[in-house]
């Protein structure tokens, strides 16, 4: 069974940093694009960023040249680093994968569940 396990939230201030991480686990064949996703209280989710298996990248002009994500395909594992962060940043953030199982299984998608971030002095 595939699982994607996100880590590295917390309570920041603004202006502070964090670095989320999404691992893959399970049996599958092949990960291609990964992304970040973030829903903050009321709001519908947004995109926050995501990388090809090529590798390529596309931000939310809301958090271009703040954030950064990056994967290490040998870990099966996404990366986000945000820094100067700011309040509006608050929200779940969840990773997102397009996973194919077997050689012969389609593309699917997946989601972890979700890790907290609040940026608040």
């Amino acid at each position: 069974q595939v699982q994607l396990v996100e880590s590295g939230g917390g309570l920041v201030q603004p202006g502070g940093s964090l670095r989320l991480s999404c691992a893959a686990s399970g049996s599958f064949f092949r990960i291609y694009a990964m992304g970040w996703y973030r829903q903050a209280p009321g709001k519908q989710r947004e995109l926050v960023g995501r990388i090809s298996n090529q590798p390529g990248t596309d931000y939310a002009d809301s958090v271009k040249g703040r954030f950064t994500i990056s994967r290490d395909n040998a870990k099966n594992t996404l990366y986000l680093q945000m820094n100067s962060l700011k309040p509006e940043d608050t929200a779940v953030y969840y990773c997102n994968a397009l996973i194919q199982e077997t050689i012969t299984s389609p593309v699917r998608d997946y989601w972890g569940q979700g890790t907290q971030v609040i940026v608040s002095s």
